[in-house]
């Protein structure tokens, strides 16, 4: 039985690696690592061509992390704490998550990913999250995760697939969910109210974090992905 091919989107950024530096489509390899332990297939998607066709081909799909989501789509102006945006990959996943939606395939947005699923369907940013909470504990430092308790809503797909009612997440993010996109719950948050999960109940697998569950040891959200993928296939 072969594996469930789970497509992974990507940046695409400067990179140095053996003697080059230059444009590279890359991503952190936990995701890929997180995927094959899980029993996944993981397929790199760049933002480039028109990576929504591939849907039919996939089983299940991840909108990994990233830089910001241009603050045009939600109708404002760009906060001066907003960059690294790339509007190439805002058109790229947001055609790849309309089209995953449409289809049913499963689906887990992880950081940037959930920040685009809220954003396809309707929803609006906070573009500078310490304006917000009023501390920067959610991004401590450039490549520093903060480590925050979030609190996960019982019967939620997003505490069944942990196990617990509160865990313990890697952070790594200044924008979070302010006005939700149509269809979305939230499912788990901060203490200071930050949206940490969404889901669109009723699917068969539509999932988003505001963490990043690729940097802990534990695949527990991946491993669910996967089983779903693996359920949903037309074998």
């Amino acid at each position: 039985m072969s594996r469930p091919v789970i497509g992974i989107t990507c940046y695409v950024e400067p990179a140095t690696f053996t003697v080059w530096r230059m444009p590279a489509a890359l991503l952190p390899y936990t995701y890929v690592e997180h995927i094959v332990r899980a029993g996944g297939q993981p397929v790199i998607l760049p933002p480039a061509g028109e990576p929504a066709g591939l849907v039919e081909r996939l089983d299940g799909l991840i909108v990994a992390g990233g830089g910001d989501v241009d603050p045009g789509r939600y109708g404002e102006h760009p906060h001066d704490q907003t960059g690294y945006v790339r509007k190439f990959r805002d058109e790229a996943e947001f055609g790849l998550v309309d089209a995953a939606l449409a289809c049913d395939l499963p689906f887990l947005g992880i950081c940037r990913g959930l920040q685009v699923l809220n954003v396809s369907l309707g929803g609006s940013l906070h573009q500078h999250l310490p304006d917000v909470v009023g501390h920067a504990g959610h991004s401590p430092a450039p490549g520093e995760f903060g480590h925050l308790p979030v609190r996960l809503e019982p019967g939620s797909r997003v505490a069944d697939a942990l196990g617990t009612a509160k865990a313990e997440a890697a952070h790594y993010h200044h924008q979070a969910a302010d006005r939700l996109g149509d269809g979305l719950v939230v499912t788990a948050t901060c203490e200071d109210g930050t949206v940490e999960a969404v889901e669109l109940p009723g699917r068969p697998f539509a999932l988003a974090v505001q963490w990043h569950p690729e940097a802990g040891q534990e695949g527990h959200l991946f491993e669910a992905l996967v089983t779903a993928a693996t359920a949903g296939r037309d074998w």
